[in-house]
């Protein structure tokens, strides 16, 4: 489907896009860039990438098929530096999980060739960070995001979406508003409220006995609080207003718990608990698709 893959960023997303594509025989040749020369000549040591590329323009050149896996904060800088090799037949994606900063960003950096971008957000990756866990099975099966604007083109757009499915993923498409709405809701909140619950454990003496004490419960609700603080630090302070208000719709939730310990009402405390283990219960992984507007 692609004579060549210009990847910018080859830790474990873009890593593991490029084994993905290798695998499913959509790539020809993969040119990948990163910001540290350690972690291209590993990526192109462990075949994640077939040629090291000195700058993000080298890595675009010639590439029919671009993908920036770089911090949201970074997007702007990345485009602005490949911009001159970006063309109508160039396919250029990210995969940051905040959206209407990067749209903008792109829209400002691209200019005229913003129409090729198409942003996706694949809801896929791990705690752990770097090329080294790059898998080539990360994506299948995961839910992607696509955030076309009235300037995407068409054809670009079919061809991420063709992209996509066929490395096994399911592909949607909405705003870049629903979607920061969204992942704020059921992605960034819940990594803040982690990184919280640690943090507010961390600030007890005793600390260390307390996580000694900590079971499968505890693991599994703090496990997204060993993310990658640098990635998250930017996706909070890039989708910080949805978050701030879904943190207010949590807020309201928690003191309604509160109140009823307080007032050691027993029933309203079942009742609530009941309709959060109810809903719980109901929701299953992948069970829900997404509207798609094409």
């Amino acid at each position: 489907m692609f004579e060549q893959l210009g990847l910018i960023g080859c830790g474990l997303m873009g890593g593991s896009f490029a084994l993905a594509c290798k695998r499913a025989g959509l790539v020809q040749r993969v040119v990948g860039y990163s910001k540290s020369p350690s972690t291209t000549e590993r990526a192109r040591q462990m075949g994640v990438i077939d040629v090291e590329a000195p700058s993000a323009l080298l890595a675009v050149a010639g590439a029919d098929l671009v993908l920036l896996a770089v911090p949201v904060a970074a997007t702007g800088a990345t485009l602005k530096a490949i911009r001159h090799l970006v063309t109508p037949q160039t396919l250029v994606m990210d995969v940051g999980s905040t959206k209407q900063d990067v749209v903008l960003a792109a829209q400002d950096a691209l200019r005229e060739r913003f129409g090729s971008f198409v942003p996706a957000h694949p809801i896929a990756g791990r705690e752990v960070a770097g090329v080294e866990h790059a898998d080539a099975a990360l994506y299948r099966g995961a839910q992607v995001i696509l955030t076309p604007t009235e300037r995407t083109l068409t054809t670009q757009l079919q061809r991420a979406t063709n992209l996509w499915r066929a490395l096994g993923c399911r592909v949607s498409s909405m705003s870049p508003e629903a979607h920061d709405r969204g992942l704020a809701a059921v992605s960034h909140l819940p990594h803040l409220l982690a990184f919280a619950m640690m943090g507010a454990i961390n600030t007890q003496d005793d600390a260390d006995r307390l996580l000694a004490m900590a079971g499968p419960g505890f693991r599994d609700f703090t496990r997204i609080a060993a993310a990658d603080p640098v990635l998250w630090r930017d996706v909070l302070l890039a989708n910080r207003e949805q978050v701030l208000e879904q943190s207010q719709h949590f807020a309201a939730a928690l003191e309604q718990l509160q109140h009823a310990m307080r007032a050691g009402d027993t029933q309203l405390l079942q009742d609530l608990i009941t309709l959060a283990s109810t809903s719980r219960a109901r929701w299953r992984l992948g069970d829900a698709a997404l509207p798609t507007d094409h």
